[in-house]
């Protein structure tokens, strides 16, 4: 297999430009990409290894790179069982932009976790995405579920 970084680079801009405009932040990818940063690095620490690693198999280099950065597979898992504990890992993952990036919001980090979680169908297959919300805590698989079908 050959490694073309020129194609992964621009693979990750076009990615980058278009999650950015689903987002509605099309003038500000800097932004967008921290957010699905924290967004996918939560989701990393609260799922088992084994579920990440089927997740990143389907997610194209370019994406693979950004999720496993960083990425301690020993560390402890901490116990997220409420969405408000699940934003607030997402905003710690983002620090020190959270306050601006989410705006002291819950509301607005819901609807960017929503939307990402819609934008990765193009990428994940329903049945992975299933896999995830099976093994996340029973009050987090609404942020999966009602994204389902998109």
């Amino acid at each position: 297999m050959a490694l073309n970084f020129n194609q992964y680079a621009t693979e990750g801009n076009t990615f980058l430009k278009d999650y950015a405009k689903e987002m509605n932040m099309p003038k500000d990818r800097d932004k967008a990409g921290r957010i699905f940063t924290a967004i996918m690095h939560a989701l990393r620490d609260i799922i088992p290894a084994e579920e990440s690693l089927q997740l990143m198999a389907q997610l194209p280099m370019f994406l693979k790179g950004v999720y496993v950065n960083g990425w301690n597979i020993k560390k402890k898992k901490p116990k997220i069982k409420q969405m408000a504990e699940f934003l607030d890992l997402v905003r710690a993952h983002d620090w020190p932009a959270e306050v601006n990036d989410f705006q002291y919001s819950d509301e607005v980090a819901e609807n960017y976790v929503d939307t990402t979680f819609i934008y990765l169908r193009k990428y994940i297959s329903l049945g992975e995405m299933e896999d995830i919300r099976d093994v996340l805590p029973k009050n987090l698989k609404s942020m999966i579920y009602s994204n389902l079908m998109f």
